[in-house]
């Protein structure tokens, strides 16, 4: 077991590149692509310089060529690993979307198209629409950044699918709301300036969305008596049920398609909405988003990890102990059992304890702990160090038959930020990274760099988003030197991709 698990954790470190292409196994290797490996469409990159960024030495910074390929001047960048993997696994995804009712009302996914996409329009302007018009539908505005590991294959699928997902979703959500006549106009957010806290009268009733609405139309809806209360459910919340079960959806699709093509890995999925008024930031995984607002830092996600999820998945192991293989123990020890500690007392801790105490030693504990490992180094069954995202379907614990996908949650955490209740300045932003980033930077070297960047720039010049995540990229990878990537205090640089967005939130208020 012992030499099993260091050529576990050996081959995740090493980026799971040895074998067939990709990280696939031999039989899905000779399975056509439903994507091929591609860069961000809105860079606009020929082959030839999707196949210069893949530069492992020189590792150049990738930048957007024209700003108006973003909503909201948005800036990006980015850059390939040090030799990790041979392709560059994250990849990341912008679009305006309109979301239109399904022709005839189907309740039922339509197979012609219901959406609109503008990913060319100057900041999202011009669109001439209106969130709540009944013949042109929502519109949302969507970010992602996907992190693969193992292939870019379920990176890659997922950079072209989730947001398909979410417009399904959203669809529902839609035709639910349209239908409901007898609930004011607020719910569809035609009140932009108010601004909605929990419990106020713009909620849905779980019974009025079960059964219709009665009355007249634009009326107030009177329900029967009842013997029980009706949960009331804001309409942020239906658009957190619309992300959640979107990345449920694609995760599936990922696992159903994996009969019939190639799709290497996993990946991790942040995602930034913008949906009537509000920023909803749905994350799976251990990228990181947060929000620089008067200097201020306001994190806006959280990583998921085998450490931040410890009790999740050691309560998984002990209802279900076959998922454990007879190899790993649910619970926790501060080192390695060894075999002459068995009847000795050693700290511990199991899914019910935050703390720590004393138990005696059995034949049970001397197998491998679940979780293994501190920080950046921690592993799920030495094997993953994350514990949300999509994919992941075949991965097993190396030289076993014991599946490592019952303990790695598709679902993510959605957290709302509320645009219409601030005023934001030209250097208020929201920033999107992938681990590569916070791997070597905090949040507060983050928000100064971005912060100290943008108050020398002209606040009139669009292009000052993506030159501020240019700088931004470049302090993280640092400079090649003859130790390695180093950045200042001769700290060792980031050798993982790294992705940035620097979302202007200035741009959202003008939307509303």
């Amino acid at each position: 077991m012992l030499t099993r698990v260091k050529t576990a954790v050996a081959s995740f470190v090493g980026g799971i590149m040895a074998g067939a292409p990709d990280g696939e196994q031999l039989s899905g290797a000779e399975l056509p692509h439903k994507f091929p490996y591609m860069r961000p469409a809105f860079l606009g990159l020929s082959p030839d310089e999707i196949e210069c960024s893949a530069d492992h030495i020189a590792r150049p910074i990738l930048i957007l060529k024209e700003t108006k390929r973003l909503p909201w001047a948005t800036g990006y960048a980015e850059v390939i690993n040090a030799g990790k993997s041979a392709l560059n696994e994250d990849q990341a995804c912008c679009e305006v979307i309109v979301v239109k009712k399904r022709p005839g009302g189907s309740s039922t996914p339509s197979k012609t198209p219901t959406a609109k996409r503008r990913s060319s329009l100057p900041n999202g302007e011009g669109l001439g629409l209106r969130e709540n018009s009944e013949s042109e539908g929502l519109v949302f505005h969507y970010w992602a950044l996907f992190d693969g590991h193992a292939g870019s294959g379920a990176a890659v699928m997922a950079s072209r699918l989730l947001q398909q997902h979410i417009i399904e979703q959203l669809q529902d959500v839609l035709d639910v709301l349209r239908n409901l006549a007898s609930l004011p106009p607020t719910v569809l957010g035609e009140e932009p300036n108010h601004q909605a806290t929990p419990g106020s009268n713009r909620a849905l009733t779980r019974a009025a969305s079960l059964r219709g609405a009665a009355g007249a139309p634009g009326s107030p809806c009177t329900p029967p008596p009842r013997f029980f209360t009706e949960k009331k459910i804001q309409h942020e919340s239906l658009v957190i049920g619309a992300l959640e079960n979107a990345f449920k959806e694609m995760d599936a699709q990922i696992e159903r398609e994996k009969a019939v093509y190639s799709i290497s890995g996993g990946c991790t999925a942040l995602v930034v909405a913008f949906v009537l008024g509000k920023l909803y930031v749905a994350n799976a995984g251990d990228s990181r988003a947060i929000i620089i607002r008067n200097g201020e830092i306001i994190p806006v996600s959280s990583e998921f990890t085998p450490e931040s999820e410890r009790q999740r998945l050691q309560f998984l192991g002990y209802m279900h102990p076959h998922l454990l293989g007879g190899e790993f123990t649910h619970l926790e020890f501060p080192r390695r059992v060894q075999r002459n500690e068995v009847g000795k007392k050693m700290l511990y801790r199991d899914f019910t304890m935050t703390g720590w105490a004393y138990k005696t030693i059995e034949d049970e504990d001397l197998r491998f702990p679940l979780i293994y490992g501190e920080g950046k180094k921690a592993r799920v069954m030495a094997t993953i160090g994350v514990t949300r995202g999509l994919g992941d379907h075949d991965l097993k614990v190396h030289d076993s038959n014991i599946y490592i996908k019952p303990f790695l949650s598709c679902c993510p955490e959605v957290k709302v930020y509320n645009l219409t209740q601030y005023e934001h300045g030209a250097d208020d932003v929201l920033v999107m990274g992938t681990d590569g980033l916070w791997d070597v930077l905090s949040n507060e070297e983050v928000a100064e760099s971005v912060t100290s960047f943008l108050a020398n720039c002209d606040p009139d010049d669009l292009h000052r988003y993506t030159m501020a995540a240019q700088d931004l990229v470049m302090r993280a990878r640092g400079v090649l030197r003859d130790r390695g990537w180093r950045i200042t205090n001769d700290r060792l640089g980031s050798g993982d991709d790294i992705s940035v967005y620097i979302i202007p939130l200035m741009y959202g208020n003008r939307q509303q």
